[in-house]
């Protein structure tokens, strides 16, 4: 299987993340470019597949930017103004086109923690 997969959970509460909005961007140079908008659904994943694969599966940086606040505002968790974690991004790279890029978080209101999956 090659393309962009990526799952999250909340450590906080032991569970999967389900509903956190995930935005994916390109980086060229200074320029980022959104490719798409995603949500993850009850088991902390995305619907549909990888979120990129096929012909937008391309060598370049990226960047996972998930909306760790909103989700933990939703979950009913009380956080500081401004919240310690809000807006969490994850760069990287993809190298090569023939593996496949786990991109997982892990994460609680004052926390969070990723490594490349299988």
């Amino acid at each position: 299987m090659t393309g962009l997969t990526t799952h999250v959970l909340d450590t906080a509460s032991g569970r999967p993340a389900e509903g956190l909005r995930i935005d994916l961007f390109q980086l060229d140079g200074d320029f980022r470019h959104h490719i798409k908008t995603v949500r993850t659904n009850s088991d902390g994943r995305v619907d549909g597949g990888p979120i990129l694969v096929g012909d937008g599966f391309k060598v370049g940086t990226y960047e996972l930017l998930f909306h760790a606040g909103d989700y933990l505002r939703a979950m009913g968790v009380a956080l500081p103004h401004p919240a310690f974690l809000d807006l969490v991004p994850i760069r990287f790279g993809i190298a090569d086109l023939s593996a496949h890029y786990h991109v997982p978080l892990l994460i609680s209101p004052y926390g969070y923690s990723t490594y490349r999956g299988s």
